[in-house]
């Protein structure tokens, strides 16, 4: 699929927040630690979501995806790893997180190591070492292209332990929460991330039966059961990257947008930042998502007068900015008056893509591998461009295009599909010209 885009259009209107891509994914994962049914509300029709589905249904495990958009879960006696759809497991780095859930099934293994998103070199660093301290040990076969698993956690073998995570990895964290849920004792996960989708799995674990202390600070300690064997019903919350794609969306095409239901601590930083910079926006009071957990509020954003920021913009582990709204930066600057430096530290290579936006226009500069310098404001052209194979750096393209005067295509928009549904719909219904081609 393609993006034909006509910018340069003023946008107006309210648009809702989606469901999380990110705690999506994890409560697919976390859902093959119950022996029972488990319901999971309101997933996102996307299309990260759909490998995963694809990828647990080649193991034997039937879904139910209703119309409502509520998936039905049910496990099968034993699980079947030996047809397992490779080719939906290798589009998608979440298909790391079902290491834990399956080392609690089957006592070795291979799981198809996942491709997902090229944004330079990323291990799994973090998720062996934790995890070995919970007796699962993970190998990397190159000439396979797979995980090969050992481990004795089915047998009883494992015992509750103290981990310390190097790395305040999102995914790490949540692959030992799933081990250490179904271990008898107590485990303690220290330097932890705090991030919502690794919240979004603490409370799913919860109404699973297990107990966990610190949710949303750096130490956690779980409460490790014998089992779960329940019919569970599970809530992802809603997505802070969406809402601040439409924040950034907003700002960068000078638009009075409303924003419903964004989950406000994960983006209260962000905005605080972009406030700096100039942006003139209100929040309503707050209320609770269906999670009972998440606090949300609508979010209304004004044309405005945009500087550049007054200090570098670099991610943080949360309550930092978060690193998948870095990018989201990018649009804004090239419409701020000043120099803008963005520090994107985290990924090798990443700020690379940056510069696809000098193709509409912008004046970004690449100091090294993770800095970039934005100066601005610039007046935006239309271009074709392809989209690169990174979620985030594709989305701050489509932006930068509907800022653009005339006509652009972006080609090959799977990498956006992975995380939005229906975007193009749904930005129309704000006025925008976004088109679905082939």
């Amino acid at each position: 699929m393609n993006y034909r885009v006509v910018g340069g259009r003023k946008l107006s209107g309210t648009v809702e927040t989606n469901i999380s891509k990110n705690a999506a994914v994890a409560l697919l994962a976390a859902s093959l630690l119950n022996r029972g049914k488990t319901i999971l509300k309101k997933m996102p029709r996307i299309e990260e979501v759909k490998r995963l589905l694809e990828t647990m249904q080649s193991m034997g495990v039937e879904t139910e995806w209703q119309e409502n958009g509520d998936i039905h879960i049910t496990p099968p006696e034993r699980l079947d790893l030996s047809n397992i759809n490779r080719a939906a497991a290798e589009r998608t780095r979440s298909i790391a997180l079902f290491i834990a859930p399956l080392a609690h099934l089957i006592d070795s293994f291979e799981l198809p190591a996942p491709k997902g998103c090229n944004l330079g070199k990323r291990s799994l660093g973090s998720h062996i070492d934790a995890l070995a301290r919970l007796g699962i040990k993970i190998e990397g076969n190159e000439e396979a292209h797979t995980y090969h698993v050992e481990t004795d956690i089915s047998k009883g073998a494992a015992r509750s332990t103290e981990v310390i995570m190097y790395e305040a990895s999102d995914t790490g964290v949540e692959n030992v929460l799933m081990a250490a849920a179904k271990i008898p004792g107590l485990t303690t996960i220290k330097f932890a991330s705090a991030n919502y989708m690794v919240q979004d799995l603490c409370v799913f674990l919860q109404a699973c039966g297990v107990q966990i202390d610190g949710i949303g600070t750096s130490t956690l300690i779980v409460h490790g059961v014998k089992d779960i064997n329940i019919e569970v019903i599970g809530y992802a919350s809603e997505d802070p990257i969406e809402s601040m794609f439409f924040i950034s969306l907003a700002a960068t095409t000078q638009s009075e947008i409303s924003i419903s239901r964004c989950p406000y601590d994960f983006i209260e930083l962000e905005l605080f930042t972009l406030g700096h910079m100039g942006l003139d926006y209100s929040a309503s009071e707050p209320y609770r998502a269906e999670n009972g957990h998440t606090i949300l509020r609508d979010i209304i954003l004004k044309p405005s007068e945009l500087r550049s920021a007054p200090e570098k913009i670099s991610p943080r582990p949360y309550p930092g900015i978060n690193i998948d709204n870095l990018p989201f930066f990018v649009p804004v600057a090239t419409q701020a008056k000043g120099t803008t430096l963005i520090h994107d530290w985290v990924y090798d290579g990443r700020a690379h893509w940056y510069l696809e936006m000098n193709h509409l226009g912008a004046n970004v500069d690449l100091l090294d591998q993770h800095r970039v310098a934005i100066k601005g404001p610039t007046p935006l052209f239309a271009c074709d461009i392809t989209a690169p194979p990174a979620l985030r750096p594709a989305t701050l393209l489509l932006i930068g295009m509907m800022a653009a005067e005339g006509e652009s295509t972006l080609f090959d928009v799977y990498p956006i599909n992975r995380g939005y549904e229906n975007l193009h719909e749904r930005l129309s219904k704000l006025g925008a010209s976004v088109e679905a081609v082939e």
